[in-house]
């Protein structure tokens, strides 16, 4: 067997755009000046505070580093952060309060934290820089605030869990459901389900309003289903759950003593989020209180002592039926080892050498003169210093709670977890990873695995897809040398040019990942595809005028093409084109690495911004006129075309049969196999019924509400019947005298309306 070797790269996980950096550069302080109308705008905004709608106060002006924003939002946040009694409490700006769209380089929110309990001044930044390393995290710096002319002190710009942030890091719309898991309450106090422990305690969705708050439109059902299988199917969790985020995100708490958080007293300060794989997504927030700021690991007794957070246990609440999250993930053996994996290496790359130390001083430096000159801050400057080494108590801030020295806790910390029994087991060593293709479609990846007893390959061809597992094997038998070698073999289809993977061994004490900050860092490999023929890729289905219909990654409703690969391997697209035009073969070059799966679709956005990425080109097509779409070599070769009529908005025009046959309207397949959909058929934003299907005569058309004008259409999209609406929510259409065929019923404007597929004699 010939095989070809690949070469492989260490890879980071999705980046904040660079415009967002520019905001929450850590080197450079930011400048914000509020301006209010009115001088009593402190007692205004504890009014707003205090009421339940808690609404912001509208200001004439924001400027942030001089730039100056008109009409804007600004109010108190926080729990026990804030206080009317505070001379500096956490602010939360919106900048599009009153002017939509209204954004400081894209940014609408500005969520600033007051350090009320670190006197370091440092806790937030460097907790986020350390769980960026190994999740999907916000970032922050500092700011410096005046407000109407006085400087009002250093606050944490820290950036907010919104929309934005989760199109950003989670290639999505940002409009699936989506839940800050907070009380209303400070200290838990909901009627409902008390705290946002994921605890499953009632079927009705009523009884959790008071302790998650909805961000999106619905999301209710997805969160009972996680809740319900944490509770009774524990080890299908993966399935509803972001695994590997949940095991980072409880791995850090645990290190860094990060107590106000879902491994606390109060199970709250982090979002979930339902992404496109249908899973939720745990996101950390609210960082200002670890170190051991928040002593509190449970509402019993009274907080930790600097010994007890020394020493706390790695498997902390994991007996605790209130931490399901905790309890049942750490139920499993192979997820405890994974957790216990994440542990170590978060432990060993932060402070095993006390580089955290270094790096919180380099942040101190930064801000030292801000802090200086800030008068409302609740620590002196000499605290700001000694926080670092010393356990700072007082100074008006931290709810009755001491702040440890950063390296009086985490130096012994580190001690005590190096020579903890959880931590202490030899792991196995991932070492050699060679990758190689047969000929096929088969992708092989090998690593030499010390002290090791099973092993696994996780991969998959794009970074907003779940990593599929594999077994490997060491048994001669998939490309891992001889039986009982030390050498592990695991297998994958290849699917595209580029595969993203990592390596994951253990034994029955401890396990390792490969790269150790998997699976939020992986190892690429490219991949040799062979190159398309003609008839093995075809324009399958495209849609010229998209209303309602699919957006892509940044929201939009572009003109799409789908490609479809009629063989069952996948192929290389480099160096084909696409075009618009009869006389403009090579109009637009697809790019190269572009691949397509073996009886697989590629969607392509027809939306004239290239600078989108790959999959968006260079042209439109023309809805109203009519138009031509061509995939070529760009010398001569066509692999397939199309000339079309004028196209009516949400209607596709695609291949039926699905990659062979001629194209006709049909409802939108969107990266789906092409269907004339036959038997009743109800699309839930079309809100009317239409029946038979197919038809043979007279069809039948119901809604809740009248229905409007209602046109019959066909294969170019022309009317072909016409029924004026009658104010009526029913109508019978007579389509005997229509020719065999395949035909769309439009009813109402281009907004509300449903195309079916009706067939007549």
């Amino acid at each position: 067997m010939m095989v070809r070797f690949l070469t492989f790269s260490l890879l980071l996980g999705v980046c904040v755009p660079a415009s967002a950096q520019n905001f929450f550069d850590v080197n450079t302080i930011q400048e914000i000046k509020i301006n209010f109308e009115q001088t009593n705008w402190d007692q205004l905004l504890d009014d707003l505070k205090a009421g339940d709608d808690q609404d912001f106060l509208l200001v004439p002006s924001v400027e942030i580093n001089g730039q100056v924003f008109d009409s804007v939002g600004v109010k108190y946040k926080g729990n026990s952060s804030y206080s009317p009694n505070n001379a500096k409490n956490p602010m939360h700006i919106e900048l599009d309060y009153v002017h939509n769209g209204q954004n400081y380089f894209g940014i609408k929110d500005i969520k600033l934290s007051n350090c009320f309990a670190d006197p370091s001044f440092v806790r937030e930044v460097l907790s986020y820089e350390i769980l960026g390393q190994y999740m999907d995290a916000p970032i922050a710096n500092f700011s410096k605030l005046w407000m109407n002319g006085t400087y009002w002190g250093v606050y944490i710009n820290q950036e907010a869990i919104n929309k934005r942030f989760v199109r950003n890091h989670f290639f999505t719309d940002g409009e699936n459901p989506f839940f800050k898991c907070n009380p209303e309450d400070f200290a838990g106090p909901g009627t409902g389900g008390n705290f946002p422990n994921l605890v499953y305690t009632s079927t009705d969705s009523a009884f959790y309003y008071t302790t998650y708050k909805l961000e999106s439109d619905h999301g209710w059902r997805e969160l009972l289903a996680l809740m319900d299988t944490l509770k009774n199917h524990p080890n299908s969790s993966e399935a509803l759950l972001d695994l590997d985020r949940a095991l980072w995100m409880l791995a850090f708490n645990n290190v860094l003593i990060n107590l106000d958080s879902y491994t606390g007293a109060f199970t709250q300060n982090y979002y979930l989020y339902w992404d496109e794989n249908g899973r939720w997504i745990p996101i950390s927030w609210d960082l200002n209180m670890s170190f051991g700021a928040f002593p509190l690991l449970s509402m019993a007794g009274g907080g930790l002592t600097l010994a007890q957070m020394q020493q706390l246990d790695p498997l902390s609440q994991s007996t605790n039926s209130n931490r399901p999250l905790i309890k049942q993930l750490l139920a499993n053996p192979v997820w405890k080892r994974m957790y216990l994996a994440h542990l170590r290496t978060l432990l060993q790359e932060n402070f095993s050498d006390a580089q955290y130390a270094d790096r919180a001083m380099e942040l101190q430096a930064i801000v030292d003169d801000a802090v200086l000159n800030d008068t409302k801050k609740f620590y002196t400057y000499a605290n700001f210093h000694n926080n670092i080494n010393q356990t700072i108590n007082g100074g008006g801030g931290g709810g009755g709670f001491g702040a440890p020295g950063l390296t009086l806790l985490m130096n012994a910390r580190y001690t005590y977890l190096n020579s903890n029994a959880n931590l202490t087991a030899t792991a196995p060593v991932i070492d050699n990873i060679a990758v190689g293709q047969a000929i096929g479609n088969e992708v092989w990846i090998s690593a030499a695995i010390q002290n090791a007893n099973a092993a696994l390959l996780g991969w998959r061809y794009d970074t907003a897809a779940v990593f599929s597992k594999v077994a490997m094997f060491d048994d001669g038998q998939h490309h891992d040398g001889l039986p009982g070698d030390g050498v592990f073999g695991g297998a994958m289809t290849a699917q595209s040019g580029t595969a993203q993977y990592y390596l994951y061994a253990e034994n029955a004490n401890a396990g390792r990942f490969a790269p150790e900050r998997a699976e939020h860092e992986f190892f690429t490999a490219n991949i040799t595809l062979a190159t398309a023929n003609v008839g093995d890729v075809v324009i399958n289905e495209f849609l010229a005028s998209n209303i309602t219909g699919e957006i892509d990654e940044y929201g939009q409703h572009d003109d799409w093409l789908e490609l479809y690969n009629t063989s069952n391997q996948a192929l290389s697209l480099s160096g084909l084109y696409l075009t618009d035009k009869f006389d403009n073969a090579i109009k637009w070059q697809i790019p190269a690495n572009v691949s397509i799966a073996g009886n697989g679709y590629l969607i392509f956005w027809l939306d004239e911004n290239g600078t989108q990425g790959p999959y968006h080109t260079s042209f439109k097509l023309n809805a109203g006129g009519g138009e031509f779409l061509m995939l070529s070599d760009g010398a001569g070769l066509v692999y397939d075309s199309v000339s079309f009529g004028p196209q009516q908005a949400d209607i596709s025009f695609g291949r039926y049969p699905n990659g062979t046959g001629s194209f006709t309207i049909m409802p939108t397949t969107f990266n789906a196999s092409n269907s004339l959909i036959s038997g009743t058929f109800e699309t839930p934003q079309a809100g009317f019924r239409m029946y038979p299907n197919p038809v043979s005569g007279m069809l039948w058309l119901e809604a809740d509400s009248p229905l409007g004008d209602i046109q019959v259409l066909n294969t170019w999209g022309q009317p072909v019947l016409h029924l004026p609406a009658t104010g009526n929510a029913s109508a019978v259409l007579d389509l005997q005298t229509l020719p065999a065929g395949v035909y769309g019923v439009r009813v109402g404007a281009n907004r509300a309306r449903l195309i079916s597929v009706i067939h007549s004699k």
